[in-house]
């Protein structure tokens, strides 16, 4: 397979697995852990892993004038992007965040144009909108699952992590195009790991560790090594051969994936309300990421 292909199965892959972390560290919040402890766990966590695995990576070495765009990537990729999310998740209901997560893409392709001067195709366009109408569907006609506590201010706060996320697709781009993502995302996770400490601690603090189920136990590690970890990792490996703009349209496939595993878990049910989203949703995702042929 080229590189563009597998660029788009990794980023494919992340959807999977966020689409399944909805419902996953929905049971963890704020039961067993509060939102701003499980982030702090999270952050500590996938520090530690991309240190460890850094040591098998190049040996490069950063520019010092690279550095504020490692801060910003760290803020808008790890602090901003998980306080707000598991925050507003802990409001909210899991299909709901996913699809409220759709409002990336537009965002990206806004930000694409006007930081990075990225062409905007009509073909982009309608890919784009065909995925936003999916999900639409999704969350006005299909059932959701789970209790919002407060659904607005969850829904608010989801959404600042959807504008968070985007600017760190952008930010982290040049990155990516410079160095290897092993010399440069131990960093970001770094600093991230200082901006978001003053924020966990004390609900890390909290934690009663014998008193959390063994299931609990394997959700709290699907989020650290899957959600973060390798979710980081994959969509780094996807940046290096797609346009920020591709890369987010990937997010339409969240909710679905949402669906499907509460659908697994009997937490909801297949209507045609659903299947046509999911027509809408595949047919945006493959027009955003067809690449145009050029002819002789």
């Amino acid at each position: 397979m080229s590189k563009r292909t597998w660029a788009m199965i990794a980023a494919m892959m992340v959807s999977l697995i966020y689409g399944v972390s909805f419902t996953v560290a929905k049971d963890v919040m704020p039961v067993y852990i509060k939102p701003f402890g499980f982030i702090l766990l999270r952050v500590i966590g996938t520090t530690i892993l991309f240190w460890l695995v850094s040591f098998f990576g190049p040996r490069e070495k950063i520019q010092l004038q690279d550095f504020p765009r490692i801060v910003a990537a760290a803020f808008f990729g790890v602090a901003l992007n998980m306080l707000t999310f598991f925050k507003g998740l802990n409001f909210t209901t899991p299909i709901s965040a996913a699809v409220i997560m759709v409002t990336t893409p537009i965002i990206v392709l806004i930000l694409s144009a006007i930081i990075i001067r990225e062409k905007i195709k009509l073909r982009k366009i309608l890919g784009i909108l065909l995925g936003l109408f999916g999900t639409g569907f999704l969350i006005l006609y299909g059932k959701s699952i789970g209790n919002a506590t407060n659904a607005s201010l969850g829904n608010l706060l989801v959404f600042i992590n959807a504008v968070s996320y985007a600017f760190y697709l952008i930010v982290v781009k040049k990155l990516m195009d410079k160095y290897n993502a092993f010399t440069f995302v131990k960093w970001i996770y770094s600093i991230g790991l200082l901006m978001v400490l003053p924020f966990g601690w004390n609900e890390y603090q909290e934690i009663h560790w014998s008193v959390i189920p063994l299931t609990i136990l394997w959700e709290i590690a699907f989020v650290v090594v899957f959600t973060t970890f390798f979710t980081y990792l994959l969509n780094l490996i996807s940046m290096r051969e797609l346009k920020p703009t591709t890369v987010a349209v990937f997010i339409y496939l969240q909710p679905l994936f949402a669906t499907v595993f509460a659908m697994s878990l009997g937490k909801d049910e297949l209507t045609l309300v659903k299947i046509l989203s999911a027509f809408l949703i595949f047919s945006g995702v493959y027009l955003v990421t067809q690449k145009k042929v050029k002819s002789d």
